[in-house]
């Protein structure tokens, strides 16, 4: 959230530190989405990747549109406020309890 705000110097940094925290979450989606479909762990895999790839094609398409058409501190607001989204994680079904486990 401080990236908007940060200097030159420290845009980088921050930059980096986004993508790491960003880059750790991805092994735990890829395990998530393989919890349903044991069976077929290099299809979902496959799957994961190519969705996450391709959406991030797609917003980097759509975040070059939003700075050509407001300019490219309104992308840094909007990519600030992103990782908020990472909080409705929280709201994800607990996999453990569902399946009767302790």
């Amino acid at each position: 959230m401080l990236l908007p705000h940060a200097s030159l110097f420290w845009t980088t940094p921050l930059t980096i530190a986004i993508g790491l925290i960003l880059a750790s979450a991805f092994p735990a989606i890829v395990v998530f989405a393989q919890e349903p479909v044991p069976g077929n762990v290099g299809m979902i895999s496959g799957l994961v990747f190519g969705f996450s790839f391709g959406m991030g094609g797609i917003c980097a398409a759509a975040l070059g549109w939003l700075a050509d058409q407001a300019g490219i501190e309104t992308v840094y607001q909007v990519c600030a406020v992103l990782p908020m989204i990472g909080l409705l994680c929280a709201f994800l079904p607990d996999v453990e309890r569902v399946r009767g486990r302790p």
